[in-house]
């Protein structure tokens, strides 16, 4: 058995991951710095790999956040935290990446690791697809009942 089989893989749960999509112009998307810390890759190279394959990752795969929408991400997150100033971090908005763009991040990374990874950030996604359809489902059956005077579900 090869040696990099036989050593355990400590792979970030799904459910984890999901604390880190955001909803962002109508789609759910995770941040460049939180799918590399999944990927455990710089921030640096993310980005970088980006550039360098502009080609793999069009709009509806990724696309830099505007000043309004990562300052918005920030008052409502963990993100408030993060110190500014010189060399601190950096001057350009960060990237975001959809359930598309991930796992083509991972692709372009030519890292077993984040391979290996991106295949729970591409469950993550599809748990939480799975949750808002259900929420919707969910609504189409209540608010008959709210029009016709009755509150609750329709069961009740």
């Amino acid at each position: 058995m090869p040696k990099a089989l036989s050593q355990p893989i400590n792979i970030v749960p799904a459910e984890s991951i999901e604390g880190c999509i955001l909803s962002i112009r109508g789609q759910k998307v995770m941040l460049d710095r939180d799918l590399a810390e999944v990927y455990r890759v710089p921030t640096k190279r993310v980005n970088e790999q980006v550039r360098r394959n502009p080609g793999r990752f069009p709009s509806d795969f990724g696309f830099r956040l505007t000043k309004d929408e990562w300052e918005e991400i920030r008052l409502r997150s963990h993100y408030a935290t993060l110190k500014t100033g010189r060399g601190e971090y950096s001057k350009y908005m960060p990237m975001v990446f959809t359930e598309h763009g991930a796992p083509m991040l991972a692709s372009v990374l030519d890292s077993k690791k984040a391979i290996e990874f991106s295949v729970q950030v591409v469950r993550a996604f599809m748990r939480m697809r799975a949750v808002l359809a259900e929420h919707q489902e969910l609504a189409r059956r209540v608010v008959p009942e709210k029009k016709k005077g009755k509150i609750g579900f329709p069961c009740q």
